[in-house]
């Protein structure tokens, strides 16, 4: 009985209007109702038609054990969070009209080209994009732009404008596709 892929992952945020407005204004996901159960702040983000993919916790379901929010990932293990995407070209405009730093890789002869960019609690996301569903692909990546993994570049100034879009759901109701979890 092997482990059958990913559920979800969950993001501890003490900004939850703005981690909400980054994954759903900027990266395209749709934010649907939770369980009326889950007491706390907090929100399901799904990819479109989809399942949710991003629990997001706030308020005191966030706070550590000396009853702070981390600022950054830097206090954990994890990396980064991937998740496949389309809209290469589209998502470097989306990221420079948001002041967003990122970064790029494409290794050579590799059909897939990767951007990384972080939300707006530091958590660093990998985009992965498959060339060959990717009309402008190749492009030349800016050494400046190039994916370093040692390299630390988040910068939570530019998240301070993103806004949170208005609900497409009735409160405390469950849409057929998340209820399915």
């Amino acid at each position: 009985m092997p482990a059958l892929g990913l559920f979800h992952t969950a993001i501890r945020t003490a900004d939850l209007e703005r981690t909400i407005a980054f994954y759903t204004r900027v990266l395209g996901l749709e934010e649907v109702a939770r369980p009326p159960t889950l007491k706390f702040p907090g929100a399901w983000l799904a990819v479109p038609d989809g399942d949710a993919i991003i629990h997001v916790y706030a308020g005191d379901a966030a706070r550590d054990q000396q009853g702070t929010i981390a600022a950054d990932n830097e206090a954990g293990v994890v990396d980064h969070l991937a998740l496949r995407a389309r809209g290469f070209t589209q998502y470097r405009r989306l990221f420079e009209q948001h002041g967003l730093a990122w970064r790029e890789q494409n290794r050579a002869g590799e059909p897939v080209w990767q951007m990384f960019v972080h939300d707006p609690s530091g958590l660093k996301l990998e985009l992965s994009f498959d060339q060959a569903q990717e009309p402008d692909l190749p492009v030349p990546i800016p050494e400046a732009r190039r994916y370093r993994a040692a390299e630390r570049w988040f910068d939570p100034a530019p998240y301070a404008a993103l806004r949170r879009a208005p609900q497409r759901h009735e409160p405390g109701r469950i849409p057929e596709r998340a209820a399915r979890r």
